[in-house]
């Protein structure tokens, strides 16, 4: 399995295999890029069809993060971390200690946070054997109220913010009442955007491989359940992708009705040609990795000082960053996805 002729790799500075045998732990780690700071990303636990699979989301999500953070404005770099395992049936504190360890002989190149599959606790104890961690201080979250550090609610409100700007932009509303949106993933990110959608009067469709998720949505939004292989081809206003990525392709794309894109999920498009494909189609795309950066704007906050009143408002400029990259895209008839690459990588190959 090569890694430097990989399609998804990008001049990573540095790829780790981590293996531990007595506790079955494998996992990567890959630094994309330090140029603007310390490479920060997530930790993920995953039960991947295979390691080739993992190899490819890993590459895929810390090139991202590097994208990420520069459009946010932030002194960061881009890393991620994948977990190879399920996390409802493989996590154990023994594989979260061993990661723990790993992460420690990254030096301070890597700093893993919060992701899919793992949660504050499973960081704490990584903390136990890192200094390699973040996102596991207590504070007051952008709402005002207590948080553990948990960066989903802010990566929540990034999203719903995006979510507007791109509807605005779009379809020419400003209010959300009877918008139809149609969720992709109702976890700890999609369930949150789903509340504040909801309380925007918002009408929602939901899917999720977890049919609890899907439950707990109908029971307190109202939502309508919809099958995985459905979600997609729904007509409604706008597809909230917040699940795993590389759901934008060949096969998906022509099946869209909605006119906005907007979700949390990293990496939606299977490959850079899909972003002209939606915009040929008359679909909007809203970057995934713009929409999404408000856990780390607060994670970011987390490391220097929090205040969340300070967070919440560098969160909202995502509709600034947003509105930016849509008229540039129509003012140079270039797709979405190609504007913000662009602009990031001015901030951070300077």
């Amino acid at each position: 399995m090569s890694v430097f002729s990989h399609t998804e790799f990008d001049n990573h500075e540095q790829v780790v295999f981590c293996h531990d045998k007595i506790t079955g732990l494998k996992a990567i780690i890959a630094i994309h890029n330090t140029h603007r700071g310390p490479a920060l990303g997530g930790c993920r636990m995953w039960n991947y069809r295979s390691d080739a699979e993992a190899l490819n989301d890993v590459l895929r999500l810390s090139r991202g993060m590097t994208y990420k953070s520069a459009l946010a404005n932030l002194d960061l770099g881009g890393g991620k971390s994948v977990i190879i395992g399920d996390p409802r049936q493989h996590k154990t504190a023994d594989l979260l200690a061993a990661m723990g360890r790993f992460l420690e002989r990254t030096g301070h190149q890597y700093i893993a946070a919060e992701d899919s599959g793992t949660s504050v606790a499973d960081l704490q104890v990584m903390a136990q054997h890192t200094h390699n961690v973040a996102g596991i201080t207590a504070h007051l979250g952008i709402d005002g109220q207590p948080s553990n550090g948990d960066p989903s609610p802010a990566t929540a409100y990034g999203t719903f913010i995006g979510l507007k700007t791109a509807v605005r932009h779009q379809l020419g509303r400003t209010e959300l009442n009877g918008l139809q949106v149609a969720i992709q993933g109702i976890g700890n990110v999609g369930y949150r955007l789903a509340e504040y959608l909801h309380h925007a009067g918002a009408e929602l469709y939901v899917t999720d491989i977890h049919p609890d998720q899907v439950q707990r949505a109908v029971q307190q939004f109202g939502a309508t359940p919809v099958a995985q292989s459905e979600i997609l081809s729904l007509d409604v206003d706008v597809i909230a992708p917040c699940a795993l990525g590389a759901i934008l392709n060949e096969d998906t794309i022509p099946q869209i009705k909605a006119r906005v894109i907007a979700g949390a999920a990293n990496n939606q498009l299977a490959a850079p040609r899909h972003d002209q494909m939606l915009r040929e189609r008359g679909i909007l795309y809203a970057p995934d990795y713009v929409l999404n950066a408000g856990g780390i704007i607060d994670i970011f906050y987390d490391r220097i000082g929090h205040d969340h009143n300070k967070v919440r408002a560098h969160i909202e400029t995502i509709d600034d960053t947003l509105s930016e990259i849509f008229n540039r895209a129509n003012e140079q008839q270039r797709p979405t996805g190609e504007i913000a690459n662009t602009l990031a990588e001015e901030r951070f190959k300077k």
